[in-house]
């Protein structure tokens, strides 16, 4: 299922939006059609006794496994925006990790020999604040995914770049009228109510602002 774009604010990109690598469903399908072919020879050889419902209860137990990872499998997303990192899973009840981009500080991730030759991997985000380190795993071309978020997180440092400088170009215009520092504190204010200065760059500038008095 793809992510829901409702879910976006309304400057966030989708970039990524990813589900597991198909080895998360390997296994239970791998058993469920060993023991539907063992069943199938059961009843072309007309076998008769206790291995038959073994072989029955082996054939539900197997479906049921699949059935559980395959709908984990099409209800998991690992999505990349131009804001965020998103893990979300589940139909009735949804559980999931958002991850800001600027709150990460190292992408890490992890193969065996045999991942790499499929193409799969543990992918880890070290990041400021509560959740700290998270880990995904199965997650398709890890590698190209740590490339992928880094440069979002990059792009992200531009964009803040660009609007603090549009916001010090705004103040520096209006200092021709040689505005007051509250004055220019209030015009800060204002920028960062209407969304060009993040709250955090409002309170950078307003300090050096202040150290100026």
């Amino acid at each position: 299922m793809p992510f829901p774009r409702h879910l976006l604010t309304d400057d966030e990109a989708l970039v990524l939006d990813l589900r597991p690598h198909w080895w998360q469903i390997t296994p239970p399908a791998s058993l469920l059609a060993v023991v539907t072919v063992l069943g199938v020879m059961a009843l072309a050889t007309s076998w008769w006794g206790p291995i038959d419902y073994v072989i029955g209860i082996l054939w539900i137990g197997a479906l049921l496994w699949f059935g559980a990872n395959y709908m984990k499998w099409t209800t998991t997303n690992f999505v990349v925006t131009n804001e965020r990192v998103i893990s979300r899973t589940g139909v009735v009840s949804k559980e999931g990790i958002e991850i800001p981009l600027d709150r990460i500080n190292t992408v890490f991730f992890n193969q065996s020999i045999f991942e790499r030759m499929i193409g799969a991997g543990d992918l880890g985000i070290e990041s400021a604040g509560e959740g700290g380190r998270q880990e995904f795993s199965n997650i398709r071309k890890p590698s190209l995914i740590q490339n992928e978020i880094y440069r979002q997180v990059e792009g992200l440092e531009d964009r803040r770049l660009d609007r603090l400088g549009r916001a010090a170009a705004g103040i520096g215009a209006a200092g021709s009228a040689e505005l007051s520092i509250p004055e220019q504190i209030e015009k800060l204010d204002q920028l960062r109510r209407q969304g060009v200065v993040t709250e955090e760059e409002f309170q950078a500038k307003k300090r050096d602002l202040l150290d100026r008095m």
